[in-house]
């Protein structure tokens, strides 16, 4: 309407982050708000990429070195808990076989039992170390562990309930379970530490986990199946611990 003031239009305000990859090439093309200097718009020079190029470097081998030290971490010495658990469990394979194949008492699976003793040794062994320098891949691996752990105890006593429960399950179950959740345990830590050996290895011990769900009987555990098992982990946690050993000590 004549005699009214005309009310100003506020300018437009543009605020695209520098982050932005379409940033990159909008300020390329000379647009009119970078002409007019627009800080947000400000085509990126030589010296910025090369800084960037630089980041990238450095955060690669942050990561490299990320890895590496978490292999140092797991796989040397007495830190290799691929060693120790896996001859704890097949020596007690072994010992089962030998003692329920001259006494026919099945009974002798109660050693299993003493599968506790590397736990023990293995957390002791934590809270002494418990100082040293811990990375995010290390997190990862310890919590991957812990969740196999659980599976192992959530098993473990819904077969012991069961069995007392019910008629037709077998204890012996657990052993190809058991190998199922080592191997997968062990693949997965392989991927996170980028070593072949631990993630491709594996598979091939569960072939024996496989043969044992096809053909478990009802009602007993065949005497071979604990020579199956000790064979799986050696395919599944001994071979791979003792290559993870052998690379750390030649690369540190």
């Amino acid at each position: 309407m004549w005699g009214e003031t005309p009310r100003k239009i506020p300018p437009k305000i543009w605020f695209i982050p520098q982050s932005d990859l379409y940033l990159q090439d909008f300020c390329k093309q000379g647009s009119y708000h970078s002409k007019l200097g627009n800080p947000y718009l400000q085509p990126l020079n030589a010296q910025s990429m090369e800084e960037k190029k630089i980041n990238i470097k450095e955060n690669r081998v942050s990561i490299l070195r990320m890895i590496w030290q978490s292999r140092q971490n797991i796989g040397r010495g007495g830190k290799n808990k691929f060693l120790l658990y896996g001859y704890s469990a097949t020596l007690l394979s072994i010992a089962n076989y030998i003692l329920i194949y001259f006494t026919g008492e099945s009974s002798w699976s109660a050693i299993w039992i003493l599968m506790a003793l590397p736990f023990i040794y293995a957390t002791l062994q934590d809270r002494k170390n418990r100082s040293a320098a811990r990375f995010y891949t290390d997190r990862i691996i310890n919590e991957t562990w812990k969740v196999i752990g659980t599976l192992f105890i959530i098993t473990a006593l819904t077969i012991l309930m069961l069995s007392y429960t019910l008629d037709n399950v077998n204890p012996g179950l657990m052993m190809p379970l058991a190998l199922i959740y080592c191997g997968m345990g062990t693949s997965v830590t392989g991927l996170i530490i980028k070593e072949s050996v631990l993630t491709y290895l594996p598979p091939f011990g569960l072939v024996f986990a496989i043969y044992m769900l096809m053909t478990m009987p009802a009602q007993y555990t065949p005497l071979s199946w604990h020579l199956y098992f000790g064979i799986s982990l050696v395919i599944i946690m001994i071979i791979p611990g003792h290559v993870l050993n052998a690379r750390c000590h030649h690369i540190g």
